[in-house]
């Protein structure tokens, strides 16, 4: 009997957060070929790590009963690995809570042993992702009107990117569907590659080490912020020491310069990589962000 009990858990577990993967592409655009092969570790913290990504795919949690609301959501990592279970999976199930549906995007990392031009694939992807998700937005139960991107970190960056470079198509889009999400959520975020508040390892991953001045700027978020810029909320520690908080604070006054609604939680300790649960302050995030998100009207109450 207990066993049999355990069984249907686990079956009501499976079916509340029923997993689809889907391939971004037919044909994967500005690659090479290469014999790399994607690698997952899994380290004593419990976080699995995924690197050397040469086949981009969404991962999609449906809720039980979805509300329309969709997130892309963008694992961070320094365009090196993807943290892919504490800023991707444990989100998604999270947001699946809310009725939201999200999408993990396992997007390529730079490299240029299996990319033409590194400086763009993660963008082709995230962009892609927003493609795919507007495209079957029907067909997923989503409103194409109410379809966010989320990141950590490097991830942040990404995030931060399609909402400032929308415009800037680095995919095929004979469709013309919009490509420019709805909302943000930018956590622990990296958005300038400046030398001030860059974060030197994603700013050398992405665009290297030897990058101009011109392209430093071109890749700076904060630097790119209009008043079509999507709304975003942020989230960051002040003590964190990977990627400091000014990062957060320069896109915030972007966003309130062009009067974009934005909302940004400051938590006094934390570090970087917290993820959804900040173990050293209190203050639940997660909640805040829910009661944004009702606020500005891409979730119901």
């Amino acid at each position: 009997m207990k066993k049999g009990f355990i069984f249907i858990l686990i079956l009501a577990s499976n079916m509340l957060h029923a997993q689809e993967t889907i391939k971004l592409y037919d044909v994967v655009p500005n690659s090479k070929k290469t014999d790399i092969a994607e690698k997952s570790e899994t380290a004593a913290d419990g976080i699995t790590r995924v690197s050397q990504v040469v086949s981009p795919e969404l991962i999609m949690y449906r809720p039980e009963n979805p509300n329309g609301t969709a997130v892309l959501i963008c694992p961070g990592g320094g365009y090196r690995i993807l943290a892919i279970t504490h800023e991707g999976h444990d989100v998604a199930k999270a947001l699946n809570q809310w009725g939201v549906t999200a999408f993990v995007l396992k997007y390529r990392l730079p490299d240029d042993k299996t990319m033409m031009d590194k400086t763009i694939g993660p963008l082709q992807d995230a962009e892609r992702g927003i493609q795919l998700i507007r495209q079957n937005a029907r067909q997923w139960g989503i409103d194409p009107r109410k379809v966010g991107v989320m990141g950590f970190s490097a991830g942040g960056h990404l995030a931060a990117s399609l909402s400032t470079k929308y415009n800037q198509e680095v995919i095929e889009n004979h469709k013309h569907i919009s490509l420019r999400p709805d909302f943000s959520v930018l956590v622990y975020p990296v958005i300038s590659f400046s030398d001030s508040l860059g974060h030197t390892g994603s700013r050398d991953n992405l665009i290297g080490k030897k990058a101009s001045p011109d392209k430093i700027k071109k890749f700076s978020n904060e630097l790119l912020v209009n008043k079509k810029t999507p709304p975003a909320f942020l989230v960051h520690a002040k003590d964190d020491g990977g990627v400091p908080f000014g990062n957060s604070i320069a896109y915030y006054e972007a966003l309130q310069k062009n009067k974009v609604p934005a909302e940004i939680k400051l938590f006094e300790k934390g570090g970087h990589g917290f993820g959804m649960y900040n173990k050293k302050e209190s203050g639940d995030w997660m909640a805040e962000l829910r009661q944004w998100l009702i606020k500005v009207k891409f979730l119901n109450k």
